[in-house]
């Protein structure tokens, strides 16, 4: 690996070095195991700890399918879905892994003991399987997390809607958080060339998803002059979203708990920004009963931020804690678009509310490459841009999804795995400079 490495940081990107590098047997990888997956029983998710279920270790290098290829990864990212990966919720993804294997040759590979989890990378090509074309060793990249089959028509509209359709890392083997990756080469896109390795790698998953679930056509939809909702709006997903709004000619109306996730969304240039902590909401009266007091009161709160106008898109990710206020305060023929749930997976809302108004929920889910890629062109044309705030050590990746699972972090959290350090990967100065003070915005909050 370190030939590896030092050929990366040495800048030379010839097809030749790259081809002349041995490839090892084994890697470090960041892994859960099948014999853990009992290991937090009859504790409640709050109480589960990463730490003690994600390790990193030495696995061995998979042979590459047709259509793959195996990346020298210099960093990647946490997501929630590690973090339920790491305490086994809302099933063990070996059960996924499992299912997989049964489908094919090639698939047998990823039904193995462990679980080589993270669904972000940005590193180099160092090897490409049978019958790859576009992508060469040597060239630098970031991968999307969909990973398809394509074998059924189902899915050559949108890719999403393919019956073989898997989240790379989470319902497959192999993925980010490793020093080697493999992935079909159709997750591929260009590394931004202003960005270090860390920056490039925590956009992948969460802005593709912003992306679809708000721009694209198969989502919300969103166009100029449109009043969004948009909870958790400093977080991974949300402030991918508060900046499209932005971008997009929207109005964020920004969600978030605490006095320094609203700077943020200030900082971003979001100026409606609601604080639910210190206003005091409280959506359920107890475990089973929710507060409709309090939604009339969100909604009444949204109104008076904008003028009057009620929400015409609802950018929905917590579940159950919000739906029902979500539901509640979209305007009449409005849009509730939801994806992730990581506060619950079973919603509650008044009917009443959605089909007396004729509003819509929509369900959304990563993204198809073209949103991929397309989401990844706003980070490379500096239109959107990363919300890196703190970067761990491979060593420290139980710590770094801990502070995801408690939200304990703002924006993305990323993890070095080649790279030994922060920093590095830079290509075009002159286009960070530009951006430079957008780019640090949530290392400086």
């Amino acid at each position: 690996m370190q030939d590896i490495r030092d050929a990366i940081l040495a800048g030379d990107r010839s097809v030749e070095t790259y081809a002349g590098l041995t490839v090892p047997e084994s890697y470090r990888a960041v892994t859960v195991h099948k014999d853990e997956v009992d290991l937090f029983d009859g504790l409640a998710s709050r109480d589960k700890d990463p730490r003690k279920s994600l390790h990193v270790d030495d696995v061995a290098v998979p042979e590459l399918a047709p259509g793959e290829a195996l990346v020298a990864v210099m960093a990647s990212a946490i997501n929630y879905n590690t973090v339920w990966t790491s305490i086994f919720e809302p099933m063990s993804t070996f059960g996924f892994l499992e299912r997989y294997g049964r489908t094919s040759e090639y698939a047998r590979r990823h039904d193995l003991p462990y679980h080589v989890v993270g669904s972000d990378l940005a590193g180099v090509v160092l090897r490409v399987g049978p019958g790859v074309q576009k992508w060469k060793p040597g060239e630098e990249v970031v991968a999307h997390c969909l990973s398809v089959e394509l074998e059924s028509a189902d899915g050559h509209n949108d890719t999403m809607l393919d019956p073989e359709q898997r989240i790379w890392g989470f319902e497959t083997n192999f993925g980010g958080l490793a020093e080697l990756a493999v992935v079909k080469t159709n997750q591929l896109m260009p590394k931004p060339g202003h960005l270090t390795w860390e920056e490039a790698a925590s956009p992948g998953l969460v802005n593709s998803t912003a992306y679809r679930q708000l721009v694209s056509r198969n989502g919300a939809g969103m166009k100029l002059g449109d009043v969004v909702l948009v909870w958790g709006a400093s977080g991974g997903l949300g402030s991918y979203a508060t900046q499209m709004a932005l971008a997009g000619g929207a109005t964020p109306v920004c969600v978030v708990s605490s006095a320094d996730k609203a700077h943020i969304c200030r900082s971003m240039g979001a100026d409606l920004v609601i604080d639910r902590n210190a206003e005091g909401y409280r959506f359920w009266k107890d475990e089973s009963t929710q507060d409709p007091r309090e939604w009339k009161r969100l909604g009444a709160r949204i109104r008076e931020l904008t003028g009057g106008k009620d929400p015409d898109i609802v950018f929905e990710h917590p579940g159950r804690e919000t739906f029902g206020a979500s539901t509640f305060v979209a305007r009449k023929g409005g849009t509730i678009v939801t994806c992730a749930s990581t506060s619950g997976y079973l919603h509650e809302y008044d009917n009443r509310y959605l089909w007396m108004n004729l509003k819509r929920v929509i369900g959304s889910h990563f993204a198809n490459y073209r949103e991929a890629w397309e989401a990844n062109d706003l980070i490379n044309r500096g239109l959107i841009h990363p919300t890196l705030s703190r970067t761990y050590a491979m060593e420290e990746v139980g710590q770094a999804a801990y502070d995801v699972h408690k939200n304990l972090h703002q924006g993305k959290v990323g993890v070095l795995t080649l790279s030994p350090q922060e920093g590095l990967g830079v290509r075009d100065e002159e286009k960070r400079t530009r951006h430079l003070e957008a780019i640090n915005r949530f290392r400086n909050a």
